[in-house]
């Protein structure tokens, strides 16, 4: 995911490195390996791949954690509709806010940090109209109005925190919050989540008046605004239901972005997944779009491949078993695949990690598994069977990071500790079988394990396990990647081998981020129990990796319902200042409330050697497709 890569953030990342021959390329190969130099042609078409399965879904930036994934935001939302502040740079691994590309100057901050005034650049909307004030207060009246349906609402922060949100001018708004709070992290994690609305969306109905619905003129927090702004939302959401009228509906046709969406006659949005973007000729931010954006969907990784051999894409990836030369190093790439000649590789390393849900509400195996999964011991028996250095060598070549915590490893930066990089749960079947047997459990090596001593002693196996209890699990999987498939293959075979009998199944991405990302809702059945959508989490909108959104108690974003109160009070530390981290993460990192994964580069990125501006490419997975340009070959 992102945020759910999503998802999903703020340190240095090593700049990518290739090693390749660049014979006949025009211009000549700088230091990194990346072509540079050459004449730039005006215009052209980029045939840009999507990774397998993951063709956008949702068009409105406003979602629940089962739409808030890479694909739908920073790939395809954020081409049309600009967040008030942009992250990371083209053509740039910098993890920092970008002042140039943001709608809006920094946030000036008074009265002890109570306080902040926005002032607004002048940006356009592509119906002529001003991006003003009023576009955000229509977004943060939408926010209080419908924080069950904002992915990254967190009880207690956005905007449960901001008190009043006034519009001093058409360029100037001011919030003020209900205690003092670090800048830093209210400009990273809660500032970064505002998207301006146009007036165009505050309808309740197709041609209704621009702001007739109410939602962009009322007061902050009223309970009328709130009522007005729940009806524009149920209006928005089912237009933004409707994938196949994204080209031709005039709701979304309205952007303030660098692209829009192809007219139908042209090319648009496809319901196999395929989206033709164009230039929006009113951007008005410093670099005007000049080549168009087709993005191809693929249903596996292997189908990705043979259009990239067969010339039909510009921009497209190296699945890992398509490398040449295994790596140790995740940012420096290897000899490309011979038969890539008119390619670049450039691995895409995102400020991320990779983690599997465990439903700690679920009612599955018997009604016992949210039970079970709630147990540290039995978590902590699972990680430690999970290789994940080995696995990154075999399925991976080497480009993968592991997943130690929730603050990345790589790319390199200063807040992961020397606790989490110290991987606490390394490979140890001896280790986890023991803990599974300290604690009441009958181990039938790849059979199936049961719980012989009930009760809540340190050597029973837990509350709300009962006798006979079996270690008896489902794992729902993303298919149609080789190296998840074959993770999940070894995973399932050293959690049979100490009795975790555990079925797999495999899906579509949209269907098990759909079923797997959002947590459990209270009163309602819960019957799945374990989900990997193989992205975990990329540290977007909320750029400080501080951990509310995703492990906060009743967070939108925390998959599994992990509770716990010394969580929450190392997260609540963790807004005011950076050394707080250390101990969040720590904890975090020690409670395994998901099962660490393997982090692959996001992508081995092939790009066509006539076309610049792509790489080094941004940590978050945005694209910047104005900056793209191809020169003579």
């Amino acid at each position: 995911m992102k945020g759910l890569l999503m998802r999903g953030a703020c340190a240095a990342v090593a700049a990518a490195a290739v090693c390749v021959s660049f014979a006949g390329i025009a211009g000549s190969a700088g230091a990194s390996g990346i072509p540079t130099g050459g004449t730039k042609v005006s215009g052209g078409t980029v045939r840009w791949a999507e990774p397998p399965s993951t063709s956008p879904t949702y068009i409105f930036p406003f979602m629940t954690g089962s739409e808030s994934s890479v694909s739908n935001i920073s790939q395809f939302q954020y081409l049309m509709y600009r967040p008030l502040y942009v992250f990371g740079f083209p053509g740039n691994t910098n993890t920092t806010l970008n002042p140039t590309l943001s709608l809006a100057s920094l946030p000036s901050y008074s009265n002890g940090n109570t306080e902040a005034t926005i002032a607004l650049k002048n940006y356009k909307w592509s119906n002529g109209e001003t991006v003003t004030a009023t576009d955000v207060l229509f977004f943060m009246n939408m926010l209080h109005a419908e924080t069950a349906n904002w992915f990254d609402y967190v009880p207690g922060l956005f905007p449960d925190n901001v008190k009043s949100v006034v519009v001093n001018s058409p360029s100037s708004i001011t919030f003020t919050f209900n205690k003092a709070y670090e800048p830093t992290w209210m400009t990273y994690n809660e500032f970064s989540q505002i998207t301006p609305f146009p007036t165009a969306w505050d309808v309740t109905a197709t041609g209704a008046a621009s702001g007739s619905g109410g939602c962009s003129g009322g007061a902050y927090a009223a309970a009328s605004t709130d009522a007005a702004c729940a009806k524009v939302w149920t209006f928005l959401q089912a237009q933004a239901s409707d994938l196949t009228s994204y080209a031709t509906n005039p709701i979304w046709g309205v952007v303030d972005g660098p692209y829009t969406i192809a007219a139908s006659k042209g090319g648009s949005f496809q319901s196999t997944g395929q989206v033709t973007m164009v230039p929006n000729p009113s951007y008005s931010g410093p670099q005007k779009a000049s080549v168009t954006v087709i993005q191809e969907p693929y249903t596996t990784d292997n189908a990705e491949f043979d259009a990239l051999l067969g010339n039909n894409l510009d921009i497209g990836y190296a699945p890992q078993q398509d490398i040449t030369k295994p790596t140790t190093n995740a940012s420096i790439a290897g000899p490309n695949n011979p038969r890539l000649t008119n390619f670049y590789l450039s691995p895409w390393i995102l400020y991320s990690f990779n983690y599997a849900v465990l439903k700690f509400e679920s009612t599955g195996d018997g009604g016992n598994a949210g039970a079970i999964y709630k147990q540290l011991y039995v978590r902590q028996a699972m990680q430690s069977v999970v290789d994940q250095t080995a696995m990154i060598q075999k399925f991976l070549a080497g480009y993968g990071v592991p997943t130690y915590g929730p603050v990345p490893v790589l790319p390199k930066n200063d807040l992961v500790d020397s606790y989490e990089k110290s991987n606490p749960y390394p490979y140890n079947p001896a280790h986890a079988e023991s803990l599974l047997k300290s604690h009441g459990w009958k181990v039938v090596p790849n059979g199936v394990d049961t719980c012989q001593k009930a009760g809540t002693g340190p050597s029973d196996c837990g509350a709300g396990i009962p006798q006979g209890a079996q270690l008896n699990f489902t794992m729902v999987y993303v298919s149609g990647t080789q190296w998840q498939q074959q993770v999940m293959n070894v995973e399932q075979s050293a959690w049979n081998a100490i009795g975790i009998k555990t079925q797999l199944v495999g899906n579509t991405f949209p269907t098990v981020i759909s079923a797997y990302g959002p947590p459990c809702t209270t009163g309602q059945p819960c019957t799945v129990e374990e989900g990997w959508w193989g992205g975990g989490w990329e540290y977007s909108p909320d750029y400080y990796p501080s951990g509310e959104t995703l492990f906060s108690t009743g967070a939108g974003s925390n998959a599994g319902n992990y509770s716990s109160a010394k969580a929450d009070s190392l997260i609540a530390a963790t807004d005011t200042t950076e050394a707080s981290l250390d101990s969040y993460e720590n904890y975090i990192a020690q409670q395994v409330p998901e099962i660490w994964e393997p982090n692959a580069d996001y992508e081995l990125s092939e790009v066509r050697n006539t076309l610049r501006g792509v790489a080094p490419q941004n940590p978050f997975a945005n694209l910047f497709p104005e900056y793209w340009y191809y020169v003579k070959g």
